[in-house]
C-alpha cells in the first residue's frame, strides 16, 4: 500500500482562518486564507480547529463598552473563551491608550485596566497590539502558529506518513 508523506508543517497560505459573520470590520489576515462562518465564541479561529482556537478582537471603544454597559455579556464571553486551549483577546490599542482615557462615557482608565488584569488573572491572554495594523498582524500570526502546533502534534501522533487508500 503506497504511503503519503505529510509535510513537516503547513504553509501559511494553506491555513484557512474563519472570521465570524458578526464581525463588522474583519481583519486582513494575510497570508492566510479567509472564510466567513459562525463561531460559537470569538471573532477569529482556524478551519477545523473552531473548538480549539478562539480570538476575540476589540477596538478601544469596544473594550470600554465591555467594561461598562456590556460587562455582564462580556464576562460570559470571557468564561467561554477561557475554556479554549488557545485563546486571546486582541485589543487595537496600547496600555498607554487605556491610561489616557480619551473616550466618551463614565468608565475610567482604572476600571478598564482592572478589567483587563482581571481577565488575564482568569486565564485569558490579552494582547495590547497598539493599533489595528499590529492587531491584524498578531492575530494572523497567532492563528497560524496555533494551527502549525496542532499540525505538528497530529503528525507526531500518526507518524510522518499516511496510507494511501
Amino acid at each position: 500500500m503506497p504511503r503519503l508523506a505529510l509535510p513537516a508543517e503547513p504553509r501559511p497560505d494553506a491555513v484557512t482562518a474563519i472570521v465570524d459573520t458578526r464581525e463588522q470590520l474583519p481583519f486582513v489576515l494575510d497570508p492566510l486564507r479567509v472564510e466567513r462562518g459562525t463561531l460559537a465564541t470569538g471573532d477569529y479561529s482556524v478551519k477545523g480547529l473552531e473548538r480549539v482556537i478562539a480570538v476575540e478582537r476589540k477596538s478601544l471603544q469596544d473594550l470600554v463598552g465591555c467594561v461598562g454597559r456590556e460587562r455582564d455579556r462580556f464576562d460570559r464571553e470571557v468564561q467561554r473563551l477561557v475554556a479554549y486551549p488557545v485563546r486571546a483577546l486582541v485589543v487595537e490599542a496600547s496600555w498607554d491608550d487605556v491610561r489616557q482615557g480619551e473616550w466618551q462615557g463614565r468608565v475610567t482608565p482604572r476600571q478598564v485596566e482592572g478589567s483587563l488584569l482581571g481577565w488575564i488573572a482568569a486565564g485569558l491572554p490579552v494582547i495590547m497590539a497598539g493599533s489595528r495594523v499590529f492587531a491584524q498582524t498578531y492575530t494572523a500570526r497567532l492563528l497560524y502558529i496555533a494551527a502549525r502546533r496542532r499540525w505538528r502534534e497530529a503528525r507526531a501522533l500518526i507518524g510522518e506518513t499516511l496510507a494511501d487508500e
